[in-house]
């Protein structure tokens, strides 16, 4: 087993009130990975926007590391990788995490998603963590017994379990009935500096981002885009993203002749510029929390064709900033892409309002400003108790 931690100390400066006047409130969050992803784009974020006269961030990832714990390194917040050898068990895996919050005299644990939550809430208590926080960045806490049990078992823990939906919040509530009083839901947000509005080009381009991995289901996207371009053959699709499926979904891309309409451009860097080329953003997913990629395609000011899932509904207004359609229908996503493609007099329009809608209700600001202030009571609640 080893255990790798980073020290790197933050210079950013803000202002705003403490709990405790005379340091920082230390705050570590606990992810399975800092891989390429949603919801480690959305750590990266958080230790771009908080508050380091007030907070002190730790990052500690349980598996695998990538650009995003390199992105938070280069901000100046220490990142722990914590690695197990196939032969060590779980048991392992543990201990090293108590270790590591005994070490750091945090004051909140933030875990993400369910399995990383029970790791982080039993740690937590062994080594007297006061406070312990959860957000579940999916829909509910997972589909499988197993997963509700851990989700269950970590939250009689944890003081508040958040959902980055409504419709999140509402699964685990369901999923755990005992603990949803200490449940609430806290929207995602982007940082609007990166996306500024450019509002829709007058092609016809449609831009999707996703991972190529099952839930996003760019299987429907490509079969929606082969009865697309009978009625408009000049349609081209982007795809921005990578994953295990990319080998299946090249294929299926020669299979159904899309090669000169559909281009695979891989993990990019430049997703803004490239966003700013299309006419509209598409997303076949079958599942979503509070999509990031949905809220940095309104920022730039695109009108949105997405699936009727998750908390799209909460982000997309039907008719206003663009089109929600059932999930897993070919049929309904084309229709609503040929409906979007015969009117780009509406383009503008829907991309204005969009934009508008992500700086009302999804500013990363305003995410984090939200977070910081649930740890300030949180701790000050248990300063009360003590």
């Amino acid at each position: 087993m080893t255990l790798q931690q980073i020290h790197i100390h933050n210079s950013a400066d803000s202002a705003s009130p403490r709990v405790d006047q005379r340091q920082p409130l230390r705050v570590c969050h606990i992810s399975m990975t800092l891989l390429t992803g949603g919801l480690e784009r959305l750590l990266v974020e958080i230790g771009r926007h908080c508050d380091s006269r007030d907070f002190q961030l730790h990052f500690v990832t349980l598996d695998q590391v990538g650009q995003p714990a390199r992105d938070l390194e280069e901000l100046g917040w220490p990142v722990s990788v914590i690695k197990t050898s196939s032969r060590q068990s779980k048991w392992g895996r543990l201990t090293s995490l108590t270790s590591l919050l005994k070490d750091g005299s945090f004051d909140v644990i933030h875990s993400h998603n369910t399995l990383a939550h029970f790791y982080a809430a039993v740690a937590a208590k062994w080594a007297g963590v006061p406070v312990v926080v959860n957000t579940q960045h999916g829909r509910g806490c997972g589909s499988s017994w197993k997963a509700r049990m851990q989700f269950r078992i970590a939250n009689l823990l944890t003081d508040q379990i958040i959902g980055v939906s409504e419709d999140a919040t509402e699964l685990c509530r369901r999923d755990d009935p005992i603990s949803r009083r200490r449940m609430q839901a806290i929207w995602n947000g982007i940082d609007l500096k990166r996306f500024a509005f450019t509002g829709p080009q007058q092609n016809p381009i449609g831009i999707s981002v996703a991972r190529l991995s099952p839930e996003k289901d760019i299987e429907t996207l490509l079969r929606a885009t082969s009865l697309v371009i009978k009625s408009h053959p000049d349609f081209r699709l982007k795809l921005i993203g990578d994953g295990p499926e990319r080998e299946r979904l090249h294929s299926l891309r020669e299979q159904l002749a899309l090669g000169s309409h559909v281009e695979f451009l891989g993990e990019r860097h430049d997703v803004p510029s490239l966003l700013s080329s299309a006419g509209f953003f598409v997303s076949s997913s079958r599942s979503e929390g509070i999509s990031l990629t949905l809220l940095e395609a309104m920022a730039v000011g695109l009108p949105i064709v997405a699936t009727d899932v998750g908390g799209n509904p909460e982000i997309i207004l039907d008719g206003q900033t663009g089109r929600l359609v059932p999930s897993k229908s070919p049929e309904t996503l084309a229709a609503a892409m040929c409906d979007m493609l015969a009117d780009p007099t509406l383009w503008n329009l829907y991309g204005t309002l969009g934009r508008q809608r992500v700086e009302d209700q999804f500013n990363i600001t305003y995410m984090v400003a939200r977070y910081e202030q649930l740890y300030r009571d949180l701790v000050h609640q248990r300063q009360l108790h003590s």
